[in-house]
């Protein structure tokens, strides 16, 4: 007679699990997020690695992933930019009509030339920007990035930052986070549906 009320209390709750999680789950939207409804990304003006000007529209009609990050990060911002790297290999002529783009959160150091020398490790896909600290500080705020010094031994300093690939599509608009963490060939083909 036990075994039977916990067997039917068990059963009712596993019914009202299923209930819950079920009507949770219709609530969610299907597929992707409309960019509309999420205000990330924008106009901008930098300069990239090569002391050239750039702004939003100087990408436009092709997908974009943007990547914020700094020159002296220890370990995400080079696993990303490898990553990153596999994916433009991936894409093999397809690379061409993407664009890859770095932008530091530590305008102080990573100049124009830093940047150049930095980035000469990993895709040529991938470009540097940089800017004053007021330009860096508004793209980071557009794409709702967040970034923060944090001193370190002496005068030495690092920055706390997103580590999340945005991926912009040819109209500039936000489609969604990039996942970089799965197999390149993967993500290629996921990447291609954009192009």
């Amino acid at each position: 007679m036990a075994n039977r009320r916990v067997l039917i209390l068990l059963s009712a709750f596993v019914i009202g699990a299923v209930i819950i999680v079920g009507g949770a789950l219709a609530l969610l939207p299907r597929g992707p997020v409309p960019a509309s409804t999420v205000a990330i990304g924008g106009p901008f003006e930098l300069v990239d690695q090569d002391g050239q000007t750039v702004t939003q529209e100087t990408f436009a009609g092709e997908p974009t992933l943007v990547f914020f990050g700094f020159t002296h990060c220890p370990d995400i911002c080079p696993t990303a930019l490898f990553e990153m790297s596999q994916l433009f290999e991936a894409l093999g002529p397809d690379a061409r009509k993407v664009a890859g783009l770095f932008i530091t959160v530590d305008p102080e150091r990573d100049t124009p030339e830093t940047l150049k020398s930095y980035l000469g490790s990993f895709h040529p896909s991938i470009q540097g920007l940089t800017g004053t600290p007021e330009q860096v500080a508004a793209v980071t705020k557009a794409y709702r990035a967040y970034a923060k010094k944090v001193p370190t031994q002496g005068e030495d300093y690092t920055m706390d930052h997103t580590a999340i690939v945005y991926l912009m599509g040819k109209d500039g608009e936000f489609i969604a986070p990039f996942n970089l963490k799965r197999p390149p060939a993967e993500a290629a083909a996921d990447l291609r549906r954009y192009l």
